[in-house]
């Protein structure tokens, strides 16, 4: 009786359990993953640095393009001035002007010598409201510039555009694959957080399992006691072992609830959504090797790509720290400019306008000033480069480590599973043992605690894997169970 009684008693309440845990919906991993990469708060900011990283980039090729710019200024003077006369002393007169320019100028960059091409249009306008009617000048005058060419040319100066060109592509090409890499620690972080509530969810089935077998022995040794065969300290035992399991719950419940606070938040789960998650226990087979994986990282992840952009900016800090020893500056223009009395009086036989200038700034004596800013510049690229190379070298140990701890999690998974199932059977045989009488309670305690422990090693070995999984998937951006990039870079 006192084992059919038993048996009875707990498929009551695991049909509850089970009836409650399919009354919530239910989530498996690959939802949970979805959710996360497009409503979480990560996946929001990854978008948002994405396009912030995209605009800088377009900015950085408008460097290239030529510049239609119009400038110009309207002053309008009215005031008293102090004029000198000849003897030296001084009158003052009323100023009341309007003096106003214009210009229209297509600026282009050279990229190839950081010189610039201009071409310029420009017109200017004087009134003298105060104008004497015997006074020689015209009371209104035009002046303006027809057309006029300039260059400005720097000689032997560091050329920010052509370094420009050789590191911002690699930029923009680093932030799209960073992209994807945050895409893949997002998916990374949302399984650490579905299989945090994972193990508080079967912790709490574990815990109200427990608490209804134990309540089940309690009355079964109460009974035994009533007739005399079973000892009072035994009782005791079983009744702590009751008031335990209540605790567990209680705990295993207040931790679940905390864990799916978690989870929600981060994959913008409504509050009032209430869910279970499904075990994923079905893991894709598949073989992968090191020297696979360290190919497909080096191909598509970001930091390889980032090794030779940080080359680049040593060599160009380099090459600005030379070129601020010489500074040289070509200008010439040409044009053809005129005046006159109305507009039309600009564009009547305009006179040649040429202009030629070379600005020279050589150091003389600068007490080691260049000499150091070179020394500095190449100790700083070696130092560079002595730390790509050993972040290269632990970029390699990290695929490695990855890559074998990824086949050992696989057997981990096995065993762990096989464990399970013993330990399961191993306790439902101590169960039986025990309602006939032929073992006591102790080891009936330590059949369960060993049972539990292996469910939980179980869940935690799937917990590592899964982890694993994606962490191998960002640090090569390559699916090994798809066969397939993660990132396929844009022609």
């Amino acid at each position: 009786m006192n084992k059919m009684f038993l048996r009875i008693f707990l498929i009551v309440q695991i049909t509850f359990i089970t009836f409650y845990a399919s009354a919530q919906q239910s989530f498996p991993l690959e939802e949970i993953i979805v959710r996360a990469k497009a409503q979480s708060p990560a996946a929001k900011q990854a978008e948002t640095r994405k396009e912030n990283r995209y605009w800088a980039y377009r900015y950085y090729k408008t460097n290239f393009n030529p510049q239609l710019r119009l400038s110009g200024q309207l002053p309008y003077t009215r005031r008293v001035t102090q004029a000198p006369l000849s003897d030296g002393t001084f009158t003052y007169a009323k100023v009341n002007q309007f003096n106003s320019f214009m210009n229209l100028g297509l600026e282009q960059p050279i990229p190839w010598t950081a010189g610039t091409v201009s071409v310029n249009s420009s017109i200017g306008y004087f009134n003298n409201y105060n104008h004497a009617p015997e006074s020689l000048s015209p009371k209104e005058q035009w002046s303006g510039t027809v057309m006029s060419v300039a260059l400005n040319q720097p000689i032997f100066s560091f050329n920010q555009l052509r370094w420009d060109k050789m590191t911002e592509p690699l930029r923009f090409e680093e932030s799209k694959r960073e992209y994807v890499e945050q895409m893949e620690f997002i998916s990374r972080e949302a399984v650490t957080r579905f299989f945090n509530v994972l193990q508080q969810q079967i912790n709490l089935q574990i815990a109200q399992f427990n608490l209804a077998n134990n309540d089940t022995i309690y009355k079964i040794e109460q009974g035994r006691y009533n007739i005399g065969t079973t000892s009072l300290d035994k009782l005791l035992q079983v009744e702590l072992q009751l008031l335990r399991s209540r605790q567990a719950v209680a705990e295993a419940s207040l931790q679940l609830e905390t864990a799916r606070l978690q989870l929600r938040s981060y994959i913008g789960l409504n509050d009032g959504e209430q869910f279970q998650l499904s075990l994923p226990e079905i893991i894709p087979t598949f073989m992968v090797t090191v020297d696979e994986a360290l190919e497909y990282a080096k191909q598509n992840r970001a930091a390889y790509i980032a090794f030779e952009r940080r080359r680049i900016e040593a060599d160009r800090e380099v090459a600005q720290a030379r070129g601020q020893r010489w500074q040289t500056e070509l200008t010439a223009a040409y044009g053809l400019n005129n005046n006159g009395l109305a507009l039309n009086d600009i564009y009547v036989d305009p006179t040649e306008q040429q202009q030629f200038n070379l600005t020279l700034s050589v150091p003389v004596l600068d007490w080691g000033r260049n000499k150091s800013r070179m020394r500095t510049a190449i100790a700083n690229k070696q130092f560079n480069d002595f730390a790509i190379a050993q972040e290269e070298v632990n970029f390699e140990q990290e695929i490695m480590t990855q890559v074998r701890q990824f086949e050992m999690l696989k057997l981990q998974i096995e065993i762990t599973k096989k464990s399970d199932q013993v330990a399961a059977e191993r306790y439902n045989v101590a169960q039986n043992r025990y309602l006939i009488g032929k073992i006591d309670i102790t080891n009936l305690n330590i059949a369960l605690n060993e049972k539990d422990d292996a469910k939980r090693s179980y869940i935690q070995a799937l917990k590592d894997f899964w982890t694993a999984y994606y962490d191998l998937r960002r640090l090569t951006l390559y699916d090994f169970a798809l066969k397939q990039l993660l990132y396929k870079q844009e022609e």
